[in-house]
């Protein structure tokens, strides 16, 4: 999802479909394309391998943790993947990586086109992620929170032998209580802080960011995971802020009281996620600064992308295994990534 500090009422400029105001505290447009996939197909879209296409750029950390979650649930085979480019115009996210700059199954060059073939007049944000159907080439739903979930629910019977439970049962209460807090307070938060219109709702945001990583600090220092001793949907979620809070969020945002390297149950979280299969090879670090940096023009109206920070220490030992806990639970960890998904080696310190 893209972020954009254009006026919402002129949507053609609101790629993302958020948008902050001179002397007002950021604002999110979440409202979204509700329509669901389901097993028994209410929603008139039924599950069916083959038959949707995931559209996530890696830059967007939304878009990211779709990615994850159909990596580690092992859909590749039931939901193909388009990656748009990092970069996109007012317009749209742009296929701009592909062949003739068009995505090879949907043969489009703007992912606006799918969502004007759901609707011609189509009012809203062009965001990643997007599932779209490939039989009539329309745009399904961009509701993020939501998709995530059914690919865990209502495509359970397509998961791969030995995937994980990122929604268990047993925890789910307390589950929904840490994502919410996690979505409110970080991964919204952070962009609270970058798109403030006045120094007071800067401040603001900047100290609810901080008490809520502060919490996060101190949870994570005498546990594994964030909620039972299994990765779960919410460590997805608070990864995908995580792993762009040093080359992003720090400076570009203004997220700077530390860096996530000098919180150290926070920073050997997100190392130990990172070097998990399913996490760390989704992610690609050039595209992501390429993406906050050259995009965001009223933030960074040079668009120089940053050399920086050292990813070296991504691969470091972080020794949380201390902790106990078992990522995959009695699952076991995905595959080899896809051929076509494999992030370029110079992309990661992963090799």
């Amino acid at each position: 999802m893209s972020e954009s500090t254009s006026n919402p009422e002129n949507p053609e400029h609101s790629v993302g479909g958020t948008y902050s105001v001179p002397g007002k505290e950021y604002t999110r447009d979440q409202n979204y394309i509700s329509t669901r996939i389901t097993a028994d197909g209410r929603d008139g879209y039924a599950v069916e391998p083959g038959r949707y296409r995931l559209v996530a750029a890696r830059a967007c950390p939304w878009a990211n943790r779709s990615i994850i979650v159909r990596r580690l649930l092992g859909l590749e085979d039931a939901i193909s993947l388009g990656l748009p480019g990092p970069t996109h115009d007012a317009r749209s996210w742009t296929f701009d990586l592909d062949p003739g700059g068009r995505d090879p199954v949907l043969g489009i060059e703007r992912l606006q086109e799918a969502y004007f073939a759901r609707d011609p007049d189509y009012p809203r944000g062009i965001t990643v992620p997007a599932i779209v159907d490939t039989g009539d080439g329309a745009v399904v739903t961009n509701d993020f929170a939501q998709i995530t979930l059914d690919l865990s629910t209502e495509w359970r019977s397509h998961h791969r032998e030995g995937a994980p439970d990122l929604l268990p049962a047993a925890h789910r209460d307390e589950l929904d209580s840490v994502m919410r807090r996690v979505f409110t307070e970080v991964n919204n938060g952070v962009y609270r802080c970058g798109f403030a219109g006045s120094q007071a709702a800067y401040e603001k945001a900047y100290d609810r960011l901080w008490t809520a990583l502060d919490w996060l600090e101190e949870r994570l220092s005498e546990r594994r995971y964030l909620v039972g001793d299994t990765i779960t949907e919410a460590d997805v979620r608070l990864f995908t802020t995580l792993v762009r809070f040093d080359p992003v969020y720090h400076g570009h945002f203004k997220c700077n009281r530390n860096r996530l390297t000098e919180m150290p149950a926070l920073w050997g979280y997100a190392r130990d996620l990172f070097q998990t299969p399913g996490f760390g090879d989704t992610v690609d670090f050039r595209q992501i600064k390429q993406h906050y940096y050259v995009v965001h023009t009223d933030l960074n109206p040079t668009q120089i992308i940053p050399r920086g920070p050292d990813l070296a220490g991504w691969v470091t030992p972080h020794g949380r295994e201390e902790l106990g806990g078992r990522p995959f639970g009695d699952g076991t960890p995905p595959g080899p990534v896809r051929p076509g998904e494999v992030v370029e080696a110079e992309h990661t310190p992963l090799r």
